[in-house]
């Protein structure tokens, strides 16, 4: 979800950075909009760094034996999962 919001932070950004002029006195439409681009940037490279790291684990508990015999087996799993 992240990559999606860099990209359209990046593209809004780039958009009000080179597409349009604003007759705003107090604003100044090219700066805002190289702070999106840079944002977005940073989103991006944020949600790249997070979807890399994702990682699963499984972890199973079964009893074997009977009754008095019974014994406890447990299985513990961590992978990471590659691109």
């Amino acid at each position: 979800m992240s990559i999606g919001t860099g990209v359209v932070l990046f593209i809004l950004g780039a958009i009000l950075a080179f597409g349009l002029e604003l007759d705003v006195p107090w604003l100044n439409d090219d700066f805002v909009g190289y702070l999106l681009m840079g944002a977005g940037v940073v989103v991006f490279i944020v949600g790249l760094v997070l979807v890399l790291r994702r990682r699963s684990s499984v972890e199973r508990t079964r009893t074997v034996g009977d009754g008095g015999s019974a014994s406890r087996v447990t299985e513990r799993r961590s992978d990471v999962d590659p691109l």
